[in-house]
């Protein structure tokens, strides 16, 4: 059933393919990505350098294996252990996205209890998935070469390869939470010393100067600005956001919700629900349900709910409902 009544035209502002919104539609903190969840940016030079470092020491350590053999009798040969070391980083290397986004997550985790229980599941699956990818590559590297490898499967192997699973996971993940919390830090002073956050970048790119009162929109390859009082609402629609005008047309324009929320909030624009923004100029009445939800009306008529996780959007709403201003009766004023 759509949340918006008596609609124009297109009755739905939340079309029945973007129901199941994905949570990267979601206002977050910087370094999170839509795609990898978890690497974006800079991210990407830390993954390049975890990559590196890993290969580095895999290299090292067959190496360290094949003289070692050498030095007690046996022939000098890099090649065996050079296809174990590296099975085990590629493994590594395709598994620490996973060790990211745990990280990301432990880091917006309120409590400690949480956060170290998120840490053992992380480590816990990456060390099974590693075991069973290292083995894997290997059996399928020496089947290729017309020999097998056997893993010696034994509780004293794989208490030997958890071991090393989680000096890895402390290592890469440890790294990751120090360059955050270091980033974090670098922002918190950058807003106190300007008293501000940086801008948010702009959506749309090569489009002209827009007056401070009007908004510019790119509707496939036709530019149109248009004045944020004649926005009605703005929903998401997959990778795009729709907007919704008084005249009953309608922009589909690509981006996010959350990044149209940080530009148009100065217009009164605000989140009234996960998929939903909503021009408060225009809402006309408010009515709350007993479970927090609410339903606000337009002054075109049209109803819109909205999600109690947003019921703060529409504090300024409900706080002139509960004080209204008191009005002068001119009858009682002197002759």
């Amino acid at each position: 059933m759509s949340d918006v009544k008596n609609a124009q035209a297109r009755p739905g502002v939340e079309p029945v393919w973007d129901q199941n919104q994905a949570a990267w539609d979601e206002e977050r903190a910087r370094g999170m990505s839509g795609k990898l969840r978890g690497i974006s940016g800079a991210d990407w030079a830390l993954y390049g350098a975890v990559a590196a470092v890993a290969l580095g020491i895999g290299v090292v350590n067959a190496l360290s294996k094949a003289q070692d053999v050498a030095w007690h009798g046996g022939a000098y040969d890099a090649r065996t252990p050079l296809l174990w070391e590296m099975t085990s980083i590629a493994v590594i290397i395709v598994l620490a996205p996973l060790l990211f986004v745990a990280v990301r997550r432990m880091r917006h985790a309120t409590g400690w209890p949480l956060r170290i229980g998120l840490a053992v599941a992380a480590i816990l699956v990456f060390s099974t998935l590693h075991i069973a990818g290292m083995v894997g590559l290997r059996k399928l590297a020496m089947f290729l070469v017309g020999g097998s490898y056997d893993f010696r499967f034994s509780v004293a192997t794989l208490i030997y390869e958890f071991r090393k699973d989680v000096i890895t996971c402390l290592l890469i993940g440890g790294a990751l939470w120090l360059i955050d919390s270091r980033r974090e830090g670098q922002q918190s002073r950058s807003v106190a010393g300007t008293g501000s956050a940086d801008p948010p970048p702009p959506v749309q790119a090569d489009l002209p100067p827009a007056a401070p009162h009007m908004v510019w929109l790119r509707d496939g390859s036709t530019r149109i600005r248009i004045e944020p009082r004649d926005i009605l609402w703005i929903s998401s629609a997959g990778n795009y956001v729709e907007y919704r005008l008084a005249d009953g047309t309608n922009h589909l324009v690509r981006g996010t919700l959350a990044a149209e929320e940080a530009r148009l909030t100065p217009f009164n624009i605000v989140r009234v629900h996960r998929t939903r923004l909503v021009n408060l100029t225009r809402v006309s009445g408010l009515k709350t349900g007993a479970n927090g939800d609410f339903e606000l009306t337009l002054d075109t008529g049209q109803a819109i709910s909205g999600s109690r996780r947003y019921r703060g959007a529409v504090t300024s709403i409900e706080e002139l409902a509960a004080n209204p201003v008191s009005v002068p009766n001119d009858s009682s004023a002197e002759p």
